[in-house]
């Protein structure tokens, strides 16, 4: 492997969400801040307690899941569309550099601003409402690979794109709405008894009902089952974006 152009192609773009910080890191915590006064005030001086966790904390797992899904995909969409949209994607194809790596370089990018901000967004966190984290050790694997799972369907997503307009279609209209019906700002179990049937295919239920164990050891559904969840959904991206570059599908024409 080809460390030394993977290393270039991951150092350019962090140097980008450097110079675009006010859009890359503190738009994001900016809004996740007001969801906690908006949430964590307005609804939790009604809502005190989830399955005896006070509303304002409950919520956190919640809003960095939101975040990570929508900038993951942010990220990757665009780091990969833009050189398609320059026209620079041909010298990067025709360079000595595999697939592999440049999938490497692209992902590993935009995986760890997602990171990085969901680190800075629970900081934030810590500052309106006291937090126990129970398995840290899980809580950084749900929060790495659903980064790099995302980074991976965001990266997809650049190469479909045919427009700026596209590249915001997916985020908006479908990651953020599931995210919300996904149980970021309650528990499934309060649901009507078909509801909660139905939210159980909506695949970022696991995603954040992982995530919220890793906090309280309390999950809306099996731990495993959320982490096996993930996996899968990993594992298809990757087939993807195999299938990709194995046709040139967008990135020859």
């Amino acid at each position: 492997m080809n460390l030394r152009a993977v290393w270039a192609i991951y150092r350019v773009e962090m140097a980008r969400a450097f110079r675009t910080v006010l859009q890359s890191i503190i738009s994001p915590v900016i809004s996740t801040s007001l969801y906690f006064v908006v949430f964590g005030s307005a609804i939790g001086s009604r809502i005190t307690e989830i399955d005896g966790i006070s509303y304002g904390a409950f919520i956190v797992p919640g809003l960095i899941m939101l975040s990570l899904l929508t900038q993951s995909i942010s990220n990757a969409s665009f780091a990969i569309y833009f050189p398609k949209f320059v026209g620079s994607i041909y010298e990067l194809l025709s360079a000595p550099v595999s697939y592999l790596e440049i999938v490497i370089a692209y992902v590993g990018g935009a995986a760890t601003k997602s990171i990085i901000l969901g680190l800075i967004i629970l900081a934030t966190a810590s500052l309106f409402v006291p937090l126990h984290i129970e398995h840290p050790f899980w809580m950084l694997a749900f929060l790495i690979l659903t980064a790099v799972t995302f980074s991976l369907f965001g990266f997809i997503i650049g190469i479909w794109a045919k427009s700026f307009e596209q590249l915001q279609l997916v985020p908006l209209l479908i990651v953020t709405p599931l995210t919300f019906l996904g149980g970021s700002f309650y528990s499934i179990h309060m649901l009507p008894g078909i509801w909660k049937t139905i939210t159980l295919f909506n695949p970022a239920v696991y995603l954040i009902s992982g995530f919220r164990w890793s906090f309280y050891g309390k999950a809306d559904v099996s731990v495993g089952i959320s982490l096996g969840m993930t996996l899968v959904f990993l594992a298809v991206c990757i087939a993807i974006v195999a299938w990709i570059f194995r046709t040139g599908y967008r990135l020859r024409n």
